[in-house]
């Protein structure tokens, strides 16, 4: 793919083709182990780059930046939609299959039904147009950038106050990131109820605390290979019992027991 010098050659280049208006579509919270996970679709005004120098990806830029990124992509866009998903879905479908359900109702969230579709990173399927994966697309594609900020700054406001309900994880500094600050957090209070119970740190904090998750869980493969290993270590335990022989003298006693 030639994406181009710059973050909108990629997007201008399909509206020069009338495959226009094009949506960007980018998560944030994918690799948290807390708080919700956040999915942005947006749709920038063609040629709006000079009003937009500061936009890039949202990991790249300061709080303070982002804040003022975000404020004006809200003024400027032609169109957006922010999905908020909740710890318990997650947890109930997987946050893979969250993460492109998700994109879908971003997508389905606009008013202006887009021409074509920029996703970072990885194909999703069933999308009402046309679409394409971009490698590092908060980066290289501004309208991409642009929903990366839209679900970070929103993210981020969340877990801040989901700190002030929940003050001993941290969550306004480390957003619910598995942090070593975090995971002492984990260790000593166990997990919250807004932490995800289909991560293996959470469910073994979960389990050494007495707890068990409020809701229905998909385990993840890390979980589901730390499980598989347990019961297979039982049943080689169990195979040994059952299965080493007594020596001679033990056979002779129990023979005339039974007799």
């Amino acid at each position: 793919m030639v994406r181009g010098e710059t973050s909108w050659a990629l997007q201008s280049a399909l509206d020069r083709r009338g495959l226009g208006p094009v949506a960007g579509v980018d998560e944030a919270g994918r690799g948290a182990c807390a708080g919700p996970l956040v999915v942005a679709s947006c749709i920038l005004r063609p040629g709006d780059g000079a009003r937009l120098t500061e936009l890039t990806d949202s990991k790249l830029l300061t709080a303070l930046a982002r804040e003022r990124v975000y404020e004006r992509v809200l003024r400027r866009a032609l169109d957006y939609s922010i999905v908020v998903i909740s710890p318990a879905e997650v947890d109930a479908l997987g946050i893979h299959v969250t993460n492109i359900e998700g994109m879908r109702r971003a997508i389905a969230g606009l008013d202006l039904a887009p021409g074509y579709v920029l996703i970072d990173g990885f194909r999703v399927p069933g999308l009402p147009a046309p679409s394409v994966p971009v490698i590092k697309g908060d980066r290289a594609v501004a309208c991409v950038a642009a929903a990366s900020v839209l679900a970070k700054v929103t993210r981020d406001r969340i877990m801040a106050g989901l700190h002030d309900e929940h003050p001993v994880y941290g969550f306004d500094v480390h957003k619910g990131y598995t942090t070593t600050e975090h995971g002492e957090a984990l260790t000593a209070h166990g997990p919250s109820p807004v932490h995800r119970w289909s991560y293996t740190n959470v469910a073994v904090a979960g389990r050494a605390h007495g707890k068990v998750a409020p809701h229905k869980v998909m385990l993840t493969a890390a979980a589901l290979q730390a499980e598989a290993r347990k019961r297979a270590a039982k049943d080689a335990e169990l195979d040994q019992y059952l299965f080493e022989l007594p020596d001679s003298g033990e056979v002779a006693e129990v023979s005339g027991a039974e007799l």
